[in-house]
């Protein structure tokens, strides 16, 4: 089977290749880009495309990479224990399989799943540098053991492995070398537009031409802290399309500051906004 884009996503030819690359090589596929770029998207149109129940482990600062192998819940056996001490309790028997007490995680699910299955690890580059060498093993070989259990979990099929980076951190040369990497651009002009038929398909095509050229002129402009994102322009438009925003609005042609209507969608800070204002006041001088 291949990816070749979905309804709901616009993939460029680069990025179905890259899918099917991933797929044909048998190794997770490491998509960085910008945040907004539509990196978790990807996972879950691919998987809905090829007919695979999707995993999702989402990365925190505090993630281990034991918790998505499993977690051995020994507080509650030792609680459960106590409490077949009682008259009464039915807990004895319980207490004595391990099993009970192993707490399975995305890994261990993916790898002991009947039927193919998609996997996505969510910003990986938000844990420490240890996580991704710690996951090394077992994304190459496709097993753990289980030392409470004393079993190797080993995978019945290989699931389809997605990681996410917003590239916060280097990730090591030994975890890249075993996935097949692909940066998301930021999306052209054309491309955004058939993002934006995907999401507003009866959006006048004056107001979505207007819209967009305010969107790629602020975030052009050098020096931002945050430039906006694609799931930001399509906040933007949602509000210029709720509140009936005249295409007037867009295309000021006075010598006055001019800042787009809901800009709030666009800057999500005090000094973007600043450095808009003055950057646009500079230039209606300068007429």
């Amino acid at each position: 089977m291949k990816f070749n884009g979905s309804q709901n996503y616009v993939a460029t030819q680069d990025l179905m290749l890259a899918v099917n690359a991933a797929m044909t090589l048998k190794r997770p596929l490491l998509v960085k880009g910008e945040p907004g770029t539509g990196k978790t998207m990807l996972a879950e149109e691919v998987a809905a495309a090829m007919g695979m129940p999707l995993l999702q482990w989402h990365i925190k600062s505090t993630t281990k990479a034991q918790q998505g192998l499993y977690e051995y819940d020994a507080v509650s056996r030792l609680r459960d224990s106590q409490m077949s001490m009682v008259a009464g309790s039915d807990t004895g028997e319980r207490v004595k399989d391990i099993h009970n007490y192993i707490v399975k995680g995305v890994l261990w699910q993916a790898f002991t799943s009947e039927e193919p299955i998609a996997l996505l690890i969510d910003e990986i580059d938000k844990a420490d540098i240890e996580f991704p060498n710690d996951l090394l093993r077992e994304l190459d070989r496709m097993e753990f053991y289980c030392y409470e259990t004393r079993e190797l979990i080993r995978a019945k099929q290989r699931p389809l492995v997605f990681i996410t980076s917003n590239n916060e951190k280097e990730l090591p040369d030994a975890f890249l070398r075993r996935c097949f990497f692909h940066y998301i651009k930021f999306p052209e002009a054309d491309t955004m537009k058939q993002i934006v038929d995907v999401h507003f398909p009866g959006l006048k095509s004056e107001l979505l031409s207007a819209a967009m050229k305010t969107f790629y002129d602020v975030r052009n402009l050098p020096g931002l802290k945050k430039k906006p994102s694609t799931s930001e322009l399509l906040d933007w438009l949602k509000l210029l399309v709720a509140e009936d925003i005249p295409l007037e609005a867009l295309q000021s042609t006075d010598n006055k500051v001019s800042v787009p209507p809901m800009v709030g969608a666009l800057l999500k800070n005090e000094q973007d906004v600043t450095l808009f204002e003055k950057l646009v006041f500079m230039n209606q001088r300068n007429r």
